[in-house]
């Protein structure tokens, strides 16, 4: 399919990044550097923002705990609605290649507010996760300094509150500095982390298939096809929990679309781009839960993927046994480093992105609309995201661990709330498409809406079972979960700016700066 140019209106900005226009002639370029990124190096970014290894090493026992050996289905079942919104976030690309990614598009299709609330959604998950990242990133790198010096002591260093976090904001600040400096820093470094972990993680793998191979450990269980069957959870609470762990394991694929000003051919690169990156990701993921599982098993003991000791941190824990050697063992650590660190510097696109549109459309203030003149990025916005991170982590690991605990449980609500809002501006977007073709009807519709409802289903399950006080770290506010109130507040915190915004920006708010359309002069090739 072919977009037609569609002319903007007297007075508009079109981005040189957006060919033939887009769609809609008030989208507006933001002056960031053209052609800075590729097809490899977009797909690179958003691998790395997932941040496989420190994904896998976080939630891979966490999964086995939940749902047993159907771990390998549920990571197939988290995938299934990604890679539907992934679809809906390449037509909309497509259809407007603008760095506010869901912002922008959800305005398009819904109007203002319910755009600046899946704005606000991304922004707050992001802030989450780049606290969360930095917080292990730290923890590795005392870890890994221990390992190498075989003194204890130093690796308990991280258990000084003061020194955790002297060393957390210094890594922030070095992230901060290099996404200040433009995608072409950003893009060399992280085709040097993201390899790393990709060759060390393969390493992994080869290595505990050989551990299986031999019934290295006694726990470790034969291949089953029964692995990749999900209808054999034994409950729908288990499923859920195991989906909504699998689903954070994908979240951060979308920072390809985040670039899409910057990269060269922003109408299809950074969707393919973003394509690409799942299919490594649920590959990576598949043939590591399966190797680790056929070498150790899913067991609550020993070395087995459940066990809730190990649980939260599996790599530390095989490191040793699976890997052998001490170099390659220390060699897990460091890819688990570089994991997170990768992660904490590319996570700051598309945050600095979101805002900078925002601000350009008039949705938040004016000054996060400022490029940098010689990097040609936000970099007032990449401050901003840098700073918030900062403080955020700070206060919260002062006032309780527990609390910055139930933060990032109540990730999960941010992101499925503002991925469905994007699947289904998608299909209310393009609806004048869907008679059009078939593959108008599955892509822009079908595919899009299925992908929509089943994290909206996850949405409002977690939503309920956060209501409990026993979800997350057991913390409660008369009587209700932490979790609950930390999500929903953090929502019901984005409408209190939104309204104070609206009185400050009336004309983005009326509609009149961005305004709610259908696509036009579409034809077929």
């Amino acid at each position: 399919m072919t977009q037609l140019d569609v002319r903007p209106q007297a007075g508009d900005s079109v981005s040189g990044a957006t060919p033939r226009g887009g769609s809609d002639g008030d989208v507006r370029g933001k002056g960031l550097g053209k052609g800075s990124v590729g097809l490899v190096g977009s797909a690179v970014i958003g691998i790395s923002t997932v941040a496989p290894v420190y994904c896998l090493t976080s939630t891979l026992g966490s999964t086995a705990g939940e749902v047993g050996v159907q771990m390998p289905a549920v990571f197939l079942a988290g995938f299934l609605p990604m890679l539907l919104v992934a679809f809906a976030y390449r037509e909309l690309n497509k259809a407007m290649p603008d760095c506010g990614t869901s912002f922008t598009w959800t305005v398009k299709a819904f109007g203002p507010r319910i755009g600046w609330m899946c704005g606000w959604g991304l922004v707050i998950a992001t802030i989450i996760v780049l606290s969360n990242l930095a917080g292990v990133a730290t923890s590795y790198f005392w870890l890994l300094a221990g390992e190498i010096t075989s003194n204890a002591s130093i690796a308990a260093l991280d258990d000084n509150k003061l020194v955790h976090i002297a060393t957390c904001l210094t890594l922030i600040a070095v992230a901060t500095a290099i996404s200040y400096r433009g995608m072409t820093a950003t893009k060399g470094v992280q085709y040097a982390l993201v390899g790393l972990q990709l060759a060390v993680l393969a390493i992994f793998v080869a290595m505990a298939f050989q551990k299986a191979s031999a019934g290295t450990f006694d726990t470790g269980l034969d291949f089953s096809w029964q692995w990749m069957n999900p209808f054999a959870v034994e409950s729908m609470a288990a499923f859920t929990a195991g989906l909504s762990l699998s689903i954070f394991m994908y979240w951060g694929w979308d920072a390809c679309l985040a670039t899409n000003e910057e990269t060269t051919g922003s109408a299809k690169t950074p969707g393919r781009a973003s394509l690409i990156a799942m299919v490594v990701l649920v590959g990576s993921y598949l043939a590591t839960g399966i190797a680790a599982q056929m070498a150790v098993g899913s067991g609550t003991e020993g070395l087995g993927l459940g066990n809730p000791e190990t649980s939260d941190n599996v790599f530390a824990a095989l490191a040793g046994p699976v890997m052998g050697p001490w170099v390659l063992g220390v060699l897990l650590f460091v890819a688990v480093l570089a994991s997170a660190t990768a992660s904490l510097q590319t996570t700051f696109i598309p945050v600095a992105r979101t805002v900078l549109a925002m601000s350009t459309y008039e949705a938040l203030p004016p000054s996060y609309a400022k490029v940098h003149p010689k990097f040609k990025t936000p970099g007032r916005a990449t401050v901003m995201a840098g700073v918030a991170t900062g403080v955020f982590y700070t206060v919260m690991t002062l006032i309780s661990e527990n609390v910055l605990t139930d933060t990032i449980f109540a990730l999960g609500l941010m992101i499925c709330f503002y991925y469905s809002l994007t699947a289904f501006a998608c299909a209310w977007y393009f609806r004048g498409d869907l008679r059009k073709s078939t593959r108008d009807l599955f892509f822009k519709g079908v595919f899009p809406v299925l992908g929509g409802l089943l994290l909206a289903a996850v949405f409002f399950k977690t939503l309920i079972d956060m209501w409990n006080p026993s979800y997350g770290s057991g913390s409660t506010v008369l009587g209700v979960g932490s979790v609950f109130i930390i999500g929903v507040g953090l929502l019901a915190l984005g409408l209190v700016v939104m309204f104070v915004t609206e009185r400050r920006s009336p004309a983005f708010f009326r509609g009149e700066v961005l305004t709610k359309s259908t696509p036009s002069l579409v034809v077929q090739d």
